[in-house]
């Protein structure tokens, strides 16, 4: 259970990426600085911090049957909370 917990806060924060992205093509950008600068703190740790993790990932997951491809994809969406949880899930 908390390992699901665990991962619910990247995907909270990829889904308000997804709003932040759709409120800019709607030209619904929300006036408060606030709002603004959580978006793009959100967007550098889900982008940038996820990728850099992808290295220690895939140490990590060299010998846990999984390939590489997937340990990536799971380490950008979930960042250190998929790779570090992995025996405790």
């Amino acid at each position: 259970m908390k390992v699901t917990v665990l991962r619910a806060v990247p995907i909270l924060g990829w889904l308000y990426v997804a709003a932040g992205i759709l409120a800019a093509l709607t030209n619904n950008v929300p006036a408060n600085r606030l709002l603004r600068a959580v978006f793009w703190i959100d967007v550098f740790l889900s982008v940038v911090v996820h990728a850099a993790q992808i290295p220690a990932a895939l140490r990590t997951a060299k010998d846990s049957g999984r390939s590489p491809v997937e340990t990536a994809v799971l380490t950008q969406i979930f960042g250190l909370t998929w790779w570090k949880t992995q025996e405790a899930a």
